[in-house]
C-alpha cells in the first residue's frame, strides 16, 4: 500500500505585502500562508494574505478541523485571518495557536487586538466556528493531532518570531521566517530545527549583496539558507518570503544559482504542491 500523503501545499510565499501585476505571475503575489497535509489532517502555518484562498479549498473539502499556527502576528502573517471563511462556520473547529509574544499577552488577546473596528467592521464575536486559541512558550513540544510533532523555538526578528519543525510518519518539515542571520554564524535554534529534515522553508527575502543595506530589518537570504540545509543534513530547501518587489525573473535567476549551490533548492511559488 502507497504510504499516507505528507504534502505541502504554498497558498501564500511573499513577504511584506501582497503584490500584482505581470511581473509576479509565476510566483504569486499573496503572503504567508503553508498547508501541509498529512492523512487527513491540515494544519496551516501563518495567516497571511494566501490564507482566503486556502480557507476556500479546506470549505471545499469539507475539512472540519483545523490548526492555524502563528509564526508572529505582523501585518503580512495575520492580514488573511478575517477573511479566512472557516471562522464564519459553526461546523468548523479551529483552533488557532501562537508563541511568539508568550508571558506578554495570548492568542485570544492578539485575535481580539487585531480584528475589530476601525481596524475591520466586525470583531471576533461574528465568528461562528468553535475557536479555541492556545498559547505555548518558544521551544515547547506540541501534539495538536494524534501522531503529528511540531517542536518550536524562537528566532531572531523585532518583536519576536516561532520557528515550527512538524514532523509525522518519520518525515518532517520546517518553517523558518522571519529570520536575521549573524554573518559567520549558524543560529544554533535554526539548526535543531532543521536537523535531517526533508523539507526546509527559508527566509530568502534577501541576497547577501542587499543586507547592508538591511541588517535589523529581521530577515535572511537564500546563500545562508544553503549553509544551514549543508550543516544540518537536509534535504530540499524552498526559498520562500520573497521581497515584494522580486520578479519573476528576478526569482528564476536566484533559483538557477541556489540550485546550481545545492540541488535540492527551488523557489516556492503559490499554489505549488511538493510531497515528501
Amino acid at each position: 500500500m502507497a504510504e499516507p500523503a505528507f504534502q505541502v501545499h504554498f497558498w501564500g510565499v511573499r513577504g511584506s505585502i501582497p503584490v500584482s501585476g505581470a511581473q509576479y505571475a509565476r510566483y504569486g503575489g499573496n503572503t504567508a500562508c503553508i498547508e501541509i497535509r498529512s492523512g487527513n489532517r491540515r494544519l496551516i502555518l501563518d495567516g497571511g494574505s494566501g490564507l482566503r484562498p486556502a480557507g476556500d479549498a479546506l470549505r471545499a473539502s469539507g475539512i472540519e478541523e483545523i490548526d492555524v499556527f502563528l509564526t508572529h502576528t505582523h501585518y503580512d502573517h495575520v492580514i488573511g485571518l478575517p477573511f479566512f471563511h472557516p471562522l464564519y462556520m459553526p461546523s468548523i473547529k479551529l483552533v488557532l495557536w501562537s508563541g511568539h509574544m508568550w508571558g506578554r499577552t495570548s492568542t485570544l488577546q492578539l485575535f481580539e487586538d487585531f480584528m475589530r473596528p476601525p481596524w475591520f467592521p466586525v470583531n471576533v464575536d461574528s465568528c461562528r466556528c468553535h475557536l479555541d486559541c492556545r498559547d505555548f512558550a518558544p521551544g515547547d513540544t506540541l501534539s495538536p493531532r494524534e501522531g503529528v510533532v511540531i517542536r518550536t523555538g524562537s528566532l531572531n526578528h523585532p518583536g519576536g518570531c516561532v520557528g515550527y519543525r512538524v514532523e509525522w510518519e518519520g518525515r518532517s518539515i520546517a518553517l523558518i521566517s522571519d529570520t536575521e542571520h549573524i554573518p559567520g554564524k549558524l543560529d544554533a535554534t535554526v539548526l535543531e530545527l532543521i536537523r535531517d529534515a526533508d523539507l526546509v522553508i527559508y527566509d530568502a527575502t534577501y541576497t547577501e549583496a542587499e543586507m547592508k543595506r538591511y541588517r535589523g530589518f529581521g530577515h535572511s537570504t537564500w546563500q545562508q539558507g544553503i549553509k544551514l540545509c549543508e550543516a544540518a543534513g537536509a534535504r530540499r530547501l524552498a526559498l520562500f518570503h520573497h521581497d515584494p518587489s522580486r520578479t519573476d525573473a528576478e526569482l528564476d535567476e536566484i533559483e538557477a544559482q541556489a540550485r546550481a549551490r545545492f540541488a535540492g533548492a527551488f523557489a516556492a511559488r503559490d499554489g505549488m504542491t511538493v510531497d515528501l
